[in-house]
């Protein structure tokens, strides 16, 4: 087994980088590179859909992109503990009829010794928005890393 960096317990250093490699990660788009950060086994919830295992969860995302157009996300460290990490999210899209949405949640992670995570536990809610209202374009520029995230 691989091991991915930082490993648990993590302390602050390594839970911020933990919470911005997931970031950097996700916005590639790419489920086959974004599923390599989960134990075979991996469960998730993601919103009300249950998912067990690297298999599913690559599934999951490559539906989750076909329908989130344009997706950016942004991430930021909650709370940690040991092999947990706890995060806050938003992250917009649009789609197919062009209308954009704004997506807010928190995440909850559980880390195996090798760094890979086993659980993931999203709450996510959608706020339908105006295209113009869109504040995430892409990846984080490095000069907003480490900002927190606006309440709304």
């Amino acid at each position: 087994m691989t091991a991915r960096p930082p490993l648990p317990p993590f302390d602050e250093a390594g839970a911020l980088r933990k919470v911005q490699a997931a970031e950097d990660a996700w916005n590639t788009r790419d489920p086959e590179r974004v599923a390599l950060a989960y134990t075979e086994d991996s469960l998730w919830r993601n919103r009300g859909e249950f998912i067990q295992g690297r298999a599913e969860i690559l599934d999951f995302l490559t539906r989750k992109w076909k329908r989130e157009l344009d997706y950016a996300l942004r991430k930021e460290l909650w709370s940690f503990r040991g092999n947990r990490i706890a995060v806050r999210f938003q992250y917009e899209w649009h789609d197919e009829s062009g209308q954009a949405w704004r997506s807010y949640g928190n995440e909850l992670w559980e880390f195996n010794d090798h760094g890979l995570m086993r659980r993931r536990e999203a709450s996510i809610n959608d706020v339908p928005i105006r295209p113009e209202q869109r504040r995430i374009h892409g990846p984080r520029p490095d000069s907003e890393r480490g900002l927190a995230l606006p309440l709304r």
